[in-house]
């Protein structure tokens, strides 16, 4: 249901027909790179990645910004900062996934920025550990398309295991406050997509939170498998269930389970600026190890097509396993489980 709705939604909100030629010119010059095996760009990113802050609330032991283990500045994006870059791509550019490193709602001016890129008529969707008490009534009129709510546990206890300093409690009744708001409001949006993030530990209460999720009234309940970092953590968070996991173990060894080929749509499509205006060239990048440079010193489609971009995506369609964040990549392969809601 929430494929359809969200696709609707999509379309009737942004369709242009120079954003919908943009569209087939990045797809169709990704097509030909494949080909060729050299780097073609004729048009610009259909959806961008921009992030909020990349400071958190919670403690969740396998994510960079949670674990402290981040060695970029921390802060906050400025609306000035933030309005600048969507004038620059409003044109060309029908999505925004309004996330990264840190939760979104704890910058002050968040609702602010979805108002503007609402006004520019983008597709805007974010994702959120709910822990947060923002006003329920202000989000589903900011004109927020879609929202996903990290909900790991059916209890308490399971909850807290990886959602460190989170509660539970507090998710529900941030949940129900929306659900609260739409109803009053008479509208379907923001979609709320429950998400749960299956570990060992939890793996048991999937049935569980997935009932939760329909008596929340979630508009979808996804499964999604973990990214880990080190061996310790394939005994620690890996489930026992091989369906959950994207890796393929070997003792103490592991790796994707479908290898590396040497493509990547999304640096073609779904580019990353971080909150102090640097490029990534995806999100997988979370400590920037590859520069492209900063939209506060040059424009954002100058970085674009910049001999840095250029040069990373001639390397990727060679030898992809040259970059680490690379080899830990979800690139290609299906980081949902298949579930039944």
């Amino acid at each position: 249901m929430l494929i359809s709705k969200k696709h609707i939604r999509m379309i009737l909100k942004s369709f242009t027909w120079k954003r919908f030629f943009n569209i087939i010119k990045i797809t169709l010059s990704y097509g030909l790179s494949l080909i060729f095996r050299r780097p073609i760009v004729w048009g610009y990113p259909p959806i961008l990645m921009i992030e909020p802050t990349n400071i958190c609330n919670l403690k969740c032991p396998l994510c960079p910004s949670g674990l402290g283990s981040l060695t970029r500045e921390r802060g906050y994006m400025n609306i000035k900062t933030f309005k600048d870059i969507i004038d620059e791509i409003a044109d060309y550019t029908t999505m925004l996934l309004l996330w990264n490193q840190g939760e979104p709602f704890l910058n002050p001016v968040f609702l602010e920025m979805i108002e503007y890129a609402n006004s520019k008529k983008l597709f805007l969707m974010t994702s959120t550990n709910a822990n947060q008490k923002p006003d329920a009534k202000d989000i589903v009129r900011s004109g927020l398309d879609s929202i996903i709510i990290s909900l790991d546990g059916a209890t308490q206890e399971t909850y807290n295991k990886y959602r460190i300093n989170g509660s539970l409690e507090k998710v529900i009744n941030n949940v129900k406050d929306i659900v609260k708001e739409k109803k009053e409001a008479k509208t379907s949006y923001p979609l709320l997509v429950c998400q749960f993030l299956v570990m060992k530990h939890n793996e048991h209460e999937i049935q569980n939170i997935r009932n939760i999720a329909k008596d929340l009234e979630f508009d979808m309940f996804v499964l999604k498998n973990l990214q880990i970092y080190s061996k310790d953590d394939i005994q620690k968070y890996l489930p026992e269930n091989p369906d959950y996991s994207r890796y393929k173990v070997k003792g103490d060894d592991f790796e994707m389970k479908y290898g590396l080929k040497n493509r990547c749509l999304r640096i073609w499509t779904q580019p990353v600026i971080n909150w102090k205006g640097e490029i990534s060239v995806c999100c997988f990048d979370k400590d920037i190890e590859y520069k492209i440079g900063n939209i506060n010193e040059t424009s954002f489609f100058n970085l674009w097509k910049s001999e840095r971009m250029m040069l990373f995506r001639k390397i990727i369609l060679k030898n992809r396993k040259l970059f680490e964040f690379c080899r830990n990549c979800g690139e290609g392969i299906s980081l949902k489980i298949k579930n039944h809601y």
